[in-house]
């Protein structure tokens, strides 16, 4: 197997790379200055304009055809500009749950319509999506939703609730289940739908972290309407819809490899500075450091073996299950280990009252086995339909 990129593809880094350096807000030196909180009205906003400023330069989307602002590549580009976004520590983009997880369900099931309504404004940042699936009663069990969309005259009235919708106090749209068939099975029943969080019906109450900031948000739905339009897939059929978009978020686009090897590099650095300081310590760390390095590669390869498989014809199945256990945990291992390098000074707030870097990266790690569906619940998946067990 030849890992190597070809000329072109590196000829594609350099672009990029030239283009972040010069442009990519980030703690680096050289760089303009991070922005403030994404979890903030103000800090949304600064990320919104970033999304659009990279739109401009079409670098948002590099994998969308060109008429939806991307540049047309493939796969490949998309990791290696990947790659150089995280090696320049830009900024988290805050439209992550469109471009990342509805923008491929788009792609499969929208319509033309569809397509041309949604796609360049989601590139561009001017529409910023929350997911819709948690709800009180039902959390990883995503067939146990209870919010309901009824059939009257020409138009869906939806009811209920949704929780944890992740950037949901600043968001725009919502993409969501709701169940269109209450007398049907679990998995059916079932219809997929984008929702305006600006209708008359919809609230938004968001939820503070730890920090005390907006991440999340709980929206309610009172008779809100909504179009066919506004309806993805097949009505009664949105488990096929939501499987896919799930697929794409524990899988191969939400979390690229190259989030996890820059951050086993800056843990080496770290361990580096550690071992001047304090060397007993890190030689106690030394083989955690060395085991973050080999499966934030190991994690690497494996995604360049979905992408040529994809790229072959596959499909990204069940076993995206083993893939999000694999992200999330490696993810919490290389921040528990930085901090345990850090010692007391882990602790320490910066000027701004903030957590310093590695104890912010590790507050939100701790959340990876719960979002994107539960390690517990992709253990029993990986369990039935990758390893063929039997249900106890």
């Amino acid at each position: 197997m030849d890992l190597r990129f070809d000329d072109e593809q590196e000829r594609f880094r350099q672009e990029a790379r030239a283009w972040l350096e010069a442009h990519a807000p980030s703690p680096l030196a050289g760089h303009p200055p991070p922005l403030p909180s994404l979890d903030t009205r103000e800090g949304f906003e600064a990320h919104r304009s970033w999304e659009g400023a990279m739109h401009q330069a079409r670098w948002s989307v590099v994998s969308w055809p060109a008429p939806y602002g991307g540049r047309g590549v493939g796969l490949f580009e998309w990791l290696v500009f990947e790659e150089e976004y995280y090696r320049v520590r830009a900024p988290t983009r805050v439209g992550q749950n469109g471009i990342f997880l509805l923008a491929p369900t788009l792609f499969e099931f929208g319509t033309d319509e569809q397509k041309d309504r949604y796609l360049l404004p989601m590139a561009s940042g001017e529409e910023i999506w929350c997911q819709g699936w948690s709800e009180p009663d039902a959390g990883s069990d995503l067939a146990a939703i209870r919010s309901r969309a009824e059939r009257r005259g020409g138009d869906w009235v939806l009811s209920g609730q949704k929780t944890w919708c992740s950037r949901g106090a600043f968001a725009d749209w919502l993409f969501g289940l709701f169940r269109t068939d209450p007398e049907a099975e679990r998995h059916r029943g079932l219809t997929y739908f984008l929702v305006p969080l600006d209708s008359p019906g919809v609230t938004v109450r968001p939820i503070a972290q730890l920090d005390g900031e907006t991440g999340f948000a709980e929206v309610f739905f009172e008779d809100v309407v909504v179009p066919d339009a506004q309806v993805l897939g097949h009505v009664h059929r949105g488990w096929e819809v939501a499987m896919a978009t799930t697929g794409s978020e524990r899988g191969l686009s939400l979390r690229s490899p190259a989030r996890y090897t820059e951050a086993a590099a800056r843990l080496v650095e770290l361990w580096r500075r550690s071992h001047d300081r304090h060397p007993r310590r890190a030689e106690r760390l030394a083989d955690a450091v060395a085991r973050a390095m080999i499966d934030a590669e190991a994690y690497r390869l494996h995604t360049y073996w979905t992408a040529t498989r994809v790229l072959d014809g596959g499909q990204v199945g069940a076993e995206s299950s083993m893939n999000k256990l694999f992200w999330s945990e490696t993810d919490l291992a290389i921040h528990r280990t930085a901090l345990e390098l850090l010692g007391p000074e882990a602790e320490l707030l910066g000027e701004d009252g903030r957590p310093g870097e590695w104890l912010d990266g590790f507050l939100f790690a701790l959340a990876g086995p719960i979002y994107a569906g539960t390690n517990e619940i992709q253990r029993n998946v990986v369990a039935e339909r990758v390893l063929g067990l039997p249900r106890s």
